[in-house]
């Protein structure tokens, strides 16, 4: 009877380990970033700033419906920042100053993904991101987009008003051809507040859309 109990248990494990599927690979894309700032009742949502993303993922699949995902990326997220004029009633003020404002970022996106076709599925989760770095730089426009930078050389270091931890839930997308190449778009809805000297019910959180391409190695 034990042996029997062994034989079976040994089959079911066979059949999980079918099932189931790793890959893994790199991945890389575009990534469009926005800074919302809130307090006293208002908002203010930042201009974006495109810029990209890399790393690479690992796949498990635990079924042919269900796949858990973790990734490592790296990203420069931020905004740009309108900055108020010192007198804004002043008619000669014509140009629009903002502050380009970058956070250099490492993700550990984790998500659980459902496959609605072989090559198509939906996923769900949440992406921890770790501030490595945060710099400032001004710009000046005439209200039709950057045209020249001030102080171009240089870059104002704000890490220290910056909280090293962004939390972003995500939902997103991906369709995958069978010679592992797939395509994924995601949208990141910061909740974690990154002012660090905050005052009141000031926030300032960071969200940001990715839209990239990607391989992946292995599987059965």
């Amino acid at each position: 009877m034990k042996k029997l109990l062994l034989v079976a248990a040994v089959a079911v494990l066979g059949i999980s380990m079918n099932a189931q599927e790793f890959r893994f690979g790199p991945k890389a894309g575009y990534s469009y970033s926005t800074l919302k700032a809130k307090g006293d009742g208002q908002s203010e949502t930042s201009d974006p700033l495109h810029t990209f993303y890399i790393g690479g993922i690992a796949e498990y699949k635990l079924s042919d419906k269900f796949a858990l995902q973790g990734e490592l990326l790296y990203s420069p997220l931020g905004g740009r920042v309108n900055i108020e004029a010192a007198d804004p009633e002043d008619p000669t003020t014509f140009l629009n100053f903002k502050a380009k404002q970058t956070f250099h970022t490492l993700l550990i996106p984790v998500s659980a993904k459902y496959f609605i076709t072989e090559g198509l599925s939906v996923s769900a989760g949440a992406s921890v991101g770790l501030i490595l770095s945060a710099k400032e730089k001004l710009s000046a426009d005439f209200g039709l987009g950057p045209l020249f930078e001030l102080d171009a050389d240089q870059e104002v270091d704000i890490k220290d008003q910056v909280n090293t931890l962004n939390l972003a839930p995500f939902i997103g997308a991906e369709y995958a051809l069978e010679n592992g190449l797939f395509f994924d778009a995601r949208y990141n809805l910061g909740v974690s507040n990154l002012a660090k000297h905050a005052e009141g019910n000031e926030k300032l959180t960071n969200s940001f859309i990715q839209v990239g391409v990607g391989f992946k190695f292995g599987g059965n």
